[in-house]
Parts: structure tokens; C-alpha cells; sequence
């Protein structure tokens, strides 16, 4: 039997009157490629970082393979990052080695600094590697995000609508190394709202909307219409709860 990940048992979250999440339960087995949809509101981010440890449940709880302390990478929607810090995109990719490394490491030559040259050639960012990170595009950004993933080395990985508002041209490469990750075993989970990025690379699906509205395999998800090129988003809330359900995800 594949080892569970993660599990959420009976996880509930609120916002004051606002119910985020209503009794989620599910498991993401080790190794798994899941993408949550769902849709505004959904409680979607809020799920990610309960996972993440940033924020508790309410009620229920999410139980983490003991294998994977310290070893969870999370990259939130890169809105809810600051990007005028005055780091150049070498040191803020190797802000990701903190764990094996201490504070901000102070590197010439060496293993180190071959590894971070090697996330930043990953993504196609060896040529910025002196830029400050302000400086960079949107989509510039998100790949130095994910090569401070790439450094961090995590076992299970949680990303939050990694490809929102940047361009296909940028979606591939991050998209190829998602498929990397999977390769290695490592265990993925990330929120998205492209329906064809999905049925196209993602093999399990968690549908949210509130509570968990289905789960399991992503083209039998498409054939029970749970997921569907047709289908508004919108109408995945469960009717009783559409009063519980507005704000962002």
C-alpha cells in the first residue's frame, strides 16, 4: 500500500462568519501529482496553508508523514510576496539552502554555489543571476521561486496558481519541471484553475468548494462531469453552502 503524505481528516476552517473549508477530508499519497481546483473562494490557498503549517484548523486535523519534517517546500501566490527587497536573484535563490546552510550563505566556489547555479540554469535565469530580483518580470519572478525550490530540495511540494498571469512561454518550462519533481517520487500539490493544464499533466485532482466536492483520478473526474471544459466554476458550490462561500481563495 502507498504511504499517505498527507491526510486531512474532517478539516474546517472560518474567517470570523466566513467558512473557508467545511469537513475536508482526503488523502495525497506519497508520490502523487495532485491539482485542487475549484472555484473563487473555494477555500483553496486556504487549504494549501493549513497543509503548509502557516495556519491551524479550526477544527479537524491535517497529519503530515513524520518523513517529511523540514523537508515541505510551499510557494504561496506570488502576489502575497514582497519582490522590492534588495536581494540580486543569486542570493534570493539561495535563500532556499537556509535550512543546510544557516543565514544567507556566503559562497565564492563550491558545492553550494554549484547547486544554486544549477536551479537558476533549470529554469533559464543563469543570466540574471546579478539582476535584483525587483527588476524582474512577472514571469521572470515565478522561476526564480521555483529554483529556490529546486535548492530548498523538498519532499513534498505545495504550490499556490504557480502559472497565474504569466505567458505560455514561461508555463513550459516550470510545467517540465513539475514533471521532474514527479519523476523523483516527491509528493505535489497545486492549486490551479486551467482545466487543460490538468486533464493534460496532472493525474489526480482534489475538487474544492468549501467542502471536497470529488477526488481521485482526473479523467474520471472529466467523465463523471465533476470536471468539465463546460462547466462554470461557479456552479461546483454546494448550493446549501453559496451563502458561506464568497471572498478569495
Amino acid at each position: 500500500m502507498t504511504q499517505a503524505h498527507v491526510t486531512l481528516d474532517d478539516v474546517s476552517y472560518h474567517y470570523g462568519h466566513h467558512k473557508a473549508l467545511q469537513d475536508v477530508s482526503g488523502v495525497f499519497p506519497a508520490g502523487s501529482l495532485t491539482a485542487v481546483a475549484g472555484p473563487n473562494g473555494a477555500g483553496k490557498s486556504t487549504l494549501l496553508k493549513i497543509i503548509a503549517g502557516v495556519m491551524k484548523p479550526k477544527k479537524g486535523r491535517v497529519i503530515v508523514a513524520p518523513a517529511l519534517k523540514g523537508k515541505i517546500g510551499y510557494l504561496p501566490q506570488a502576489s502575497a510576496i514582497e519582490r522590492d527587497y534588495p536581494l540580486n536573484v543569486r542570493d534570493a535563490v539561495s535563500t532556499g539552502l537556509w535550512p543546510d546552510a544557516g543565514s544567507l550563505p556566503s559562497f565564492q566556489e563550491g558545492p553550494l554555489k554549484a547547486r544554486v547555479d544549477k536551479a537558476l540554469a533549470d529554469v533559464g535565469l543563469q543570466d540574471f543571476a546579478a539582476r535584483q530580483m525587483g527588476e524582474l518580470s512577472g514571469g521572470q519572478f515565478q522561476r526564480l521561486l521555483f529554483a529556490r525550490l529546486i535548492v530548498q530540495d523538498p519532499q513534498l511540494i505545495l504550490l499556490d496558481e504557480p502559472f497565474a498571469a504569466i505567458d505560455a512561454q514561461t508555463i513550459a518550462p516550470l510545467i517540465q519541471q513539475i514533471m521532474v519533481w514527479h519523476a523523483q517520487g516527491r509528493t505535489i500539490i497545486c492549486v490551479l484553475h486551467d482545466l487543460l493544464l490538468i486533464r493534460k499533466y496532472f493525474p489526480e485532482s482534489f475538487l474544492l468548494a468549501g467542502k471536497c466536492m470529488g477526488r481521485g483520478h482526473t479523467h474520471a473526474l472529466f467523465d463523471q462531469k465533476l470536471l468539465s471544459f463546460d462547466l462554470d466554476m461557479a456552479e461546483l458550490v454546494a448550493p446549501e453552502k453559496k451563502e458561506d462561500l464568497g471572498g478569495n481563495a
